[in-house]
């Protein structure tokens, strides 16, 4: 503040300037008047008389005692400071002293750093959060603060500040988004606990990583065993890809080898991976389809008699097999494709539906089982070695036929056989059956 403010809180006092300014006191005693018309000139500030100097018995009764008590009263007036003035002074004094010794007391000095970069500034912040409110500075949920926000701020402390950066990260082929507040590669792969010693990185390490954060593909160096050809190879690699690890083992595929895992999968630490040997080649081969039956039925032919009005024939396809050996093992064949020569015909078949008659007059009560028995053994569809003779009584075919049969004799029913075998009977006797028929009678 200026002397001239200070001069502003001055008293003053009615027909009195301050001590030791302003005119000369122009008040003088009687004793000292002149006779005439010229007054001696007396010097300024002269001493004054002593209240207990002795004066003139003229002066007393004109006033001198008041003048000299007066006198007094200016001499101890100089002699001791004017309180009036001095005291507003002291005040303004002490309010300034004070005001500037709590303006310091809050001042504060911090260093911020962000992201790395230090300065040094003066605050009157009371904490964390008010600090960074100040300077600008605005953080997210994925920023970091130290010391945490809202914590109080003193002299000489220092608040740090790291921006959170977003990195989508390809780990050993699993890929997520992760968040770190470094602002390499190298120290987000620390953070990440990502050993990096032989891994591969997609960029460099000591590439900076900005706000807006970067894709970033690690392949950890893995431990991975290689089967092949009776032996075993382990190599520590980095490989993407299960075939890369194969070569790194300085195994090579040939022609139509392959792993025992798909080449392309990710080779994972621990991993065994046997390599397969193959050789293989192609064959086309004739077979035959199958043609279908189909029946139907007929009520001229006795129940459970059948007979095949058209023929089935048989198809023909050419099959593309493939033939594969691995690792000197052959494998079933695989079957590539089918091309149809010519397609199957179906055959058709007669089923009787008529009632077979319970008897035939004549021959009922003969012992046609022992017939039988001497003639076939039994067997309704036995054939002779010539291929003339079958079923239960060695019919011929024209025979068979002249009786009402159809088809073979051995293919009928063995009650079929039985009642045209009495129908034979009742026309010709036991002659058709020269040497066993005599078994009808015993």
């Amino acid at each position: 503040m200026s002397n001239s403010q200070y001069e502003t809180y001055g008293p003053t006092y009615e027909n009195h300037e301050p001590y030791g300014h302003g005119p000369p006191d122009t008040y003088r005693p009687a004793y000292e008047a002149w006779p005439g018309p010229e007054a001696p000139t007396l010097p300024r500030q002269a001493a004054p008389v002593a209240e207990t100097q002795e004066m003139p018995r003229e002066t007393s009764r004109a006033g001198g005692r008041a003048e000299a008590r007066r006198a007094a009263r200016r001499r101890r007036s100089a002699e001791r400071p004017d309180m009036r003035r001095l005291l507003p002074q002291a005040l303004v004094v002490a309010f300034l002293a004070g005001g500037t010794s709590a303006f310091v007391a809050d001042d504060k000095a911090i260093e911020l750093s962000v992201d790395g970069k230090r300065r040094t500034l003066h605050t009157f912040a009371d904490d964390v959060t008010e600090l960074l409110a100040d300077e600008g500075v605005r953080v997210g949920a994925h920023d970091v603060v130290a010391p945490a926000p809202g914590a109080a701020l003193t002299s000489g402390a220092e608040v740090a500040v790291r921006y959170g950066r977003p990195v989508r990260l390809t780990l050993d082929g699993q890929s997520r988004r992760v968040w770190t507040t470094a602002d390499t590669v190298d120290g987000a792969l620390r953070q990440f606990g990502v050993r990096a010693e032989g891994a591969y990185l997609s960029v460099a390490r000591s590439l900076r990583i900005g706000r807006e954060g970067l894709e970033l593909d690690v392949r950890t160096e893995r431990t991975v065993t290689v089967m092949a050809d009776g032996r075993a190879r382990t190599v520590r690699t980095n490989a993407a890809t299960v075939l890369e690890a194969v070569r790194d083992a300085g195994v090579t595929l040939h022609g139509q080898d392959t792993t025992s895992v798909p080449p392309g999968s990710f080779p994972r630490d621990g991993q065994t991976v046997t390599v397969m040997r193959i050789t293989g080649t192609k064959e086309v081969r004739e077979e035959p389809i199958p043609f279908a039956v189909e029946r139907t039925e007929d009520p001229a032919l006795f129940r459970g008699t059948e007979v095949v009005e058209r023929a089935g024939r048989p198809g023909l396809r050419r099959v593309t097999y493939a033939l594969r050996t691995v690792n000197g093992v052959k494998e079933k064949p695989r079957r590539l494709g089918v091309e149809v020569v010519h397609e199957p015909r179906a055959q058709v078949v007669k089923v009787g539906t008529r009632p077979m008659p319970a008897s035939v007059q004549g021959a009922d009560g003969l012992n046609w089982q022992g017939l039988a028995h001497c003639e076939s053994g039994g067997r309704s569809g036995a054939v002779d070695p010539s291929g003339t003779y079958g079923g239960l009584y060695q019919f011929d075919n024209q025979t068979w036929h002249s009786l009402g049969g159809s088809g073979r004799p051995q293919d009928a029913p063995a009650a079929e056989q039985t009642f045209r075998a009495k129908k034979l009977y009742v026309r010709r006797g036991a002659s058709p059956w020269p040497h066993c028929g005599a078994r009808l009678h015993g």
